[in-house]
């Protein structure tokens, strides 16, 4: 020992910890087994165990499982943990035991510590209060993590993403308002099809955030739905009647959230079909937000030899070599956090199926990706909103010029003339390189006046608002 160390001891014997840490022996000896790769689990997590404890010490106390001064010294220092005081004494990795049995013991050392520190004893006494036989009393790691998983992916979900999806949403609405005169030629199979306004793809944006946000709503039932109780298996081994009850009763007076007991605690153990369910609710609003991105960068592309009908903002940053040069960076930086999102999906898929009997063993790699997913959706559609949507612009001009020039404009005429008699004037105008009103005064179907009288982009924009011209 070299002074910085205390000597704590466990079943297994003594072992060497820093001295002014939290943690205890089980994290002390797991850092030493799990020495694989850097990523750790999010602060979110690691406070949703404060709840997850707290929770449980006020259930222990309510069934007279933990004395009251013991109950009570718990649940102050579970209660700081969940306030963040004690992020930084949680140095596992993510690459542990598939039940995440050593972030579960770390969060009853880290409180097991502070508690006897409170009630003046040093770090590392493991009395008054023990980690296992207190902090950990009425639950195991195989319902206490579970529980955990679906608090933090509820909070996360609710304070995080949904908020973030809520008001790229509100900027595409504003943006359909703002743009919803301005006419513009839909494109499909990447080719000129017929008028609409600008505004329409900014209806549909906003439409694909609604149903995203309402797909996440949807499935929280079932993510509300905690299996703290089972304890090992799902019988509930060593927890007294009525504790999952109790324990829901508790999280949702301390977070506002209508948590329940889940119906088949062996079911919420063993599978996770509710996070998996959960994430792909948060898949598909990537694939939304990529056809999204993707779509403005593509609109946006020039500003003279692309589309150009979008006017990006710029960020302020530019190419090495290209001085001025402004690239779409924010449309870029949420393609890339969608990609990773739905490459996601296939892990917390597999792991959702990776249980055996009655123990899922893919937790902590099935949570860390759909934490992983939430955080950087949320923070990179933050972003997009705030750096791009709401100062986006469209050029009005080369989108004047694109409607005038557009060839299928003739569409409007095939109640008129009929559909072969429009194929010769749009074949006309390509050959030529004139616009359709001037193949339709040449082949002598109509003249320039019958054409305006018929062929107005604003109303074939809005066939279903105003009458058609003429008739």
């Amino acid at each position: 020992m070299t002074g910085d160390e205390r000597v704590e001891s466990d079943a297994f014997g003594p072992v060497e910890i820093p001295a002014g840490r939290y943690w205890g022996a089980q994290t002390q000896r797991a850092l030493g087994v799990f020495e694989i790769g850097q990523e750790r689990f999010p602060a979110a997590l690691v406070r949703c165990f404060g709840l997850q404890k707290l929770a449980a010490a006020r259930a222990n106390r309510k069934l007279g499982q933990l004395e009251p001064d013991v109950a009570e010294v718990i649940e102050i220092a579970a209660r700081e943990l969940w306030e963040g005081r004690f992020d930084d004494e949680f140095p596992l990795p993510v690459w542990q035991t598939g039940s995440g049995t050593q972030t579960n013991m770390n969060a009853n050392e880290v409180i097991a510590n502070r508690a006897n520190e409170l009630l003046g004893h040093p770090l590392g006494t493991r009395a008054p209060v023990h980690p296992n036989d207190h902090v950990n009393r009425s639950q195991s790691s195989n319902d206490s993590f579970p529980t955990v998983m679906h608090l933090t992916a509820v909070s996360e979900l609710r304070n995080r993403l949904t908020p973030a999806l809520a008001g790229l949403r509100t900027t595409l609405e504003a943006k359909a308002e703002q743009f919803a005169d301005v006419v513009k030629i839909g494109r499909t199979h990447l080719m000129d099809a017929v008028p609409m306004t600008v505004g329409h793809s900014f209806t549909a944006f906003a439409r694909q955030i609604g149903n995203a946000i309402e797909r996440i709503e949807a499935t929280m039932p079932r993510l509300r739905a905690l299996p703290q109780g089972g304890t090992a298996v799902g019988t509930g081994l060593n927890a007294p009647n009525g504790f999952d009850a109790a324990f829901c009763a508790e999280a949702t007076a301390l977070t506002g959230v209508a948590f329940h007991a889940a119906e088949s605690k062996f079911e919420g153990m063993g599978a996770h079909d509710a996070l998996v369910e959960g994430h792909a609710a948060v898949k598909v609003a990537a694939v939304s937000l990529l056809k999204i991105a993707n779509d403005v960068r593509l609109l946006g592309s020039g500003p003279r030899c692309g589309l150009g009908e979008l006017v990006i903002p710029s960020d302020g940053l530019t190419s090495s070599i290209m001085p001025g040069k402004v690239n779409p960076t924010i449309a870029e930086v949420l393609a890339q956090a969608a990609l990773q999102v739905i490459g996601n999906d296939t892990t917390v898929s597999m792991a959702g199926g990776a249980g055996t009997f009655e123990l899922n063993v893919a937790k902590p790699v099935l949570i860390h990706n759909v934490l992983q997913s939430i955080r950087i959706l949320a923070d990179s559609v933050t972003v997009f909103d705030a750096r791009l949507v709401r100062d986006l612009e469209v050029d009005r001009d080369r989108l004047a010029v694109n409607v005038d020039g557009a060839l299928l404009l003739a569409t409007a005429l095939n109640p008129v003339l009929g559909y072969d008699q429009v194929a010769r004037i749009t074949a006309r105008a390509r050959r030529d390189g004139i616009t359709p009103r001037e193949a339709t005064v040449e082949l002598g179907l109509l003249t320039a006046q019958e054409y305006d009288r018929h062929v107005d982009p604003a109303a074939m924009a809005r066939p279903h608002r105003h009458p058609t011209p003429g008739a």
